[in-house]
């Protein structure tokens, strides 16, 4: 599974879900709202024959772990779930739904564990934070064959830009600004 562009809105707020909304992205990310809202903000963008990619760490009252991925994937029927979590990878992947696998790159020690579990889990993405990463994306890609993404402290649209032209097949911002790009 695969999304065809290069920035993936992240969705915080019902003022970023209108601009989502009449923008021509097809795939968005939900997060930093309350599992009560999830439903109905599900549907509203399904209505609008959006992509629903839900963070499912980020999502105030849900489970982290694989039971809270099956209730995404069978209740509410989203397109794709971020998460850190190898299990919730593996679930989705099972599934046939769309696999991010976010990861933290702090040091060497969190490169090569992040590395192990992408390898381990293979996901259709794995985005990376924080976005100054970019630096090492030649040495992340000798090791890894699945898309990356970018993500975290993307402030500027040239950094945006540098990052898509460096090797990532998308960015994930929610800066409504970048969204065009």
């Amino acid at each position: 599974m695969k999304f065809n562009q290069k920035v993936l809105p992240a969705i915080t707020n019902h003022k970023s879900l209108r601009k989502f909304i009449e923008s021509n992205l097809e795939y968005g990310l939900l997060m930093n709202f309350q599992l009560a809202q999830l439903s109905n903000l599900v549907l509203t963008l399904k209505s609008h024959n959006k992509k629903v990619i839900v963070h499912q760490e980020l999502i105030r009252g849900l489970a982290r772990d694989e039971y809270g991925a099956l209730y995404l994937i069978q209740n509410l029927k989203v397109d794709g779930i971020v998460s850190s979590k190898s299990k919730v990878i593996a679930l989705c992947n099972k599934r046939n739904v769309m696999s991010i696998l976010r990861i933290f790159l702090k040091d060497s020690l969190s490169l090569e564990q992040s590395i192990d579990i992408a390898t381990k889990t293979l996901p259709n993405y794995v985005e990376i934070l924080p976005s100054s990463a970019i630096m090492i994306i030649e040495d992340i890609k000798k090791e890894l064959d699945i898309d990356l993404i970018f993500s975290g402290l993307i402030k500027t649209k040239e950094h945006a830009e540098y990052c898509l032209r460096n090797g990532a097949v998308a960015i994930s911002t929610s800066n409504p600004d970048f969204w065009g790009i």
